[in-house]
Protein backbone atom coordinates (compact mmCIF):
# COMPACT_ATOMS: atom_id res chain seq x y z
CA UNK A 1 0.00 0.00 0.00
CA UNK A 2 1.38 3.41 -0.96
CA UNK A 3 1.62 5.83 1.98
CA UNK A 4 0.18 9.35 1.63
CA UNK A 5 2.47 12.01 0.08
CA UNK A 6 2.98 14.30 3.10
CA UNK A 7 3.73 11.36 5.40
CA UNK A 8 6.09 9.76 2.84
CA UNK A 9 7.97 13.06 2.51
CA UNK A 10 8.21 13.36 6.29
CA UNK A 11 9.65 9.83 6.57
CA UNK A 12 12.16 10.45 3.76
CA UNK A 13 13.51 13.48 5.60
CA UNK A 14 13.33 12.34 9.22
CA UNK A 15 12.26 8.66 9.46
CA UNK A 16 10.30 9.54 12.58
CA UNK A 17 10.56 12.10 15.31
CA UNK A 18 12.43 10.66 18.27
CA UNK A 19 11.49 13.10 20.96
CA UNK A 20 8.13 13.61 22.60
CA UNK A 21 7.45 17.29 23.24
CA UNK A 22 4.50 19.45 24.19
CA UNK A 23 4.05 20.23 20.49
CA UNK A 24 3.98 16.67 19.19
CA UNK A 25 4.00 13.01 20.15
CA UNK A 26 7.00 10.85 19.30
CA UNK A 27 6.46 9.85 15.68
CA UNK A 28 7.75 6.34 15.11
CA UNK A 29 10.33 5.44 12.45
CA UNK A 30 8.97 3.43 9.55
CA UNK A 31 10.32 0.18 11.03
CA UNK A 32 7.94 0.61 14.02
CA UNK A 33 4.85 1.83 12.15
CA UNK A 34 2.06 -0.68 11.63
CA UNK A 35 -1.64 -1.32 11.62
CA UNK A 36 -3.28 -0.51 14.93
CA UNK A 37 -4.55 -4.11 15.21
CA UNK A 38 -0.90 -5.28 15.23
CA UNK A 39 0.84 -2.46 17.13
CA UNK A 40 -1.80 -1.89 19.83
CA UNK A 41 -4.31 -4.75 19.66
CA UNK A 42 -5.94 -3.76 22.96
CA UNK A 43 -6.79 -0.25 21.69
CA UNK A 44 -8.12 -1.72 18.42
CA UNK A 45 -10.21 -4.32 20.24
CA UNK A 46 -11.76 -1.83 22.68
CA UNK A 47 -12.71 0.75 20.05
CA UNK A 48 -13.85 -1.74 17.44
CA UNK A 49 -16.06 -3.34 20.11
CA UNK A 50 -17.57 0.06 20.98
CA UNK A 51 -18.31 0.64 17.30
CA UNK A 52 -19.95 -2.78 16.97
CA UNK A 53 -22.13 -2.13 20.05
CA UNK A 54 -23.40 1.24 18.83
CA UNK A 55 -26.93 1.45 17.45
CA UNK A 56 -26.58 5.09 16.44
CA UNK A 57 -26.49 5.78 12.70
CA UNK A 58 -24.38 8.90 13.41
CA UNK A 59 -21.91 6.77 15.35
CA UNK A 60 -21.72 4.34 12.43
CA UNK A 61 -21.07 7.21 10.02
CA UNK A 62 -18.23 8.59 12.16
CA UNK A 63 -16.65 5.16 12.62
CA UNK A 64 -17.33 3.37 9.35
CA UNK A 65 -13.58 2.83 9.18
CA UNK A 66 -12.44 0.63 12.04
CA UNK A 67 -9.78 1.61 14.52
CA UNK A 68 -7.97 -1.66 13.84
CA UNK A 69 -7.59 -0.75 10.15
CA UNK A 70 -5.82 2.55 10.86
CA UNK A 71 -2.07 3.06 10.56
CA UNK A 72 -0.43 3.62 13.97
CA UNK A 73 2.28 6.28 13.46
CA UNK A 74 3.11 7.59 16.95
CA UNK A 75 3.67 6.24 20.42
CA UNK A 76 0.62 6.18 22.68
CA UNK A 77 1.66 8.74 25.28
CA UNK A 78 -0.49 10.09 28.12
CA UNK A 79 -3.69 8.85 26.46
CA UNK A 80 -2.98 10.19 22.97
CA UNK A 81 -1.93 8.66 19.62
CA UNK A 82 -1.80 9.74 15.97
CA UNK A 83 -3.31 7.46 13.34
CA UNK A 84 -3.71 7.58 9.56
CA UNK A 85 -6.91 6.33 7.97
CA UNK A 86 -6.38 4.57 4.60
CA UNK A 87 -10.15 4.38 4.04
CA UNK A 88 -10.53 8.14 3.48
CA UNK A 89 -8.19 9.27 0.70
CA UNK A 90 -8.33 12.66 -0.99
CA UNK A 91 -7.82 13.24 -4.71
CA UNK A 92 -4.22 14.21 -3.90
CA UNK A 93 -3.58 10.78 -2.35
CA UNK A 94 -3.55 12.13 1.22
CA UNK A 95 -5.06 9.87 3.89
CA UNK A 96 -7.19 11.32 6.64
CA UNK A 97 -5.22 11.78 9.89
CA UNK A 98 -6.64 11.20 13.37
CA UNK A 99 -5.66 12.70 16.68
CA UNK A 100 -7.06 10.15 19.09
CA UNK A 101 -6.97 11.10 22.78
CA UNK A 102 -8.76 10.21 26.00
CA UNK A 103 -9.64 13.86 26.70
CA UNK A 104 -11.86 14.32 23.65
CA UNK A 105 -14.58 11.98 22.36
CA UNK A 106 -13.37 9.72 19.59
CA UNK A 107 -10.95 11.01 17.01
CA UNK A 108 -10.33 14.53 15.81
CA UNK A 109 -10.00 14.26 12.04
CA UNK A 110 -7.67 16.15 9.73
CA UNK A 111 -7.51 16.12 5.95
CA UNK A 112 -3.92 14.87 6.00
CA UNK A 113 -0.82 14.15 8.05
CA UNK A 114 0.43 17.61 7.00
CA UNK A 115 -2.72 19.30 8.37
CA UNK A 116 -2.42 17.42 11.68
CA UNK A 117 1.23 18.44 12.07
CA UNK A 118 0.46 22.03 11.10
CA UNK A 119 -2.25 22.16 13.81
CA UNK A 120 0.06 20.64 16.41
CA UNK A 121 2.83 23.09 15.57
CA UNK A 122 0.39 26.03 15.62
CA UNK A 123 -0.92 24.99 19.04
CA UNK A 124 2.65 24.88 20.33
CA UNK A 125 3.31 28.45 19.14
CA UNK A 126 0.10 29.82 20.73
Amino acid sequence: MRLPPSYREFLQITDGWDEYSHSCLRLMPLAEVGWTRDVDPELARIWDQLEDDSDSQDQWYLHQESMSGSLYISEYIEGQVYLLNPHVVGPDGEWEAWDFATWHPGEVRYRSFWDLMEREFGAYLS
